[in-house]
């Protein structure tokens, strides 16, 4: 069963491309879903797809573009019957 991941992660993730280095993996590992800026400065995500792409996903998305800094990231999973197959930038 494919899962579905909802994440917000902390640092230094806005104004460095964070969220196009997120499009960029997602399609990479064949993910799903959207990314956004929050107003607190964090970035959030909803990403679904295989589990095991996913968590190769994420942990790209920990480590981050060069110019970001990741202190934290905070995932939710849920299982998913379907998933979708494009990722935006929102």
């Amino acid at each position: 069963m494919a899962e579905r991941v909802h994440a917000v992660i902390t640092g230094l993730v806005q104004g460095v491309g964070f969220r196009y280095f997120v499009q960029s993996r997602a399609g990479a590992f064949g993910i799903g879903g959207w990314v956004q800026n929050r107003p607190d400065g964090s970035v959030e995500l909803v990403a679904e797809g295989d589990p095991q792409q996913l968590d190769a996903f994420l942990s790209a998305v920990r480590a981050g573009p060069r110019a970001a800094q990741v202190t934290d990231l905070r995932v939710e999973r849920t299982e998913v019957p379907t998933v979708s197959t494009t990722f935006e930038v929102r």
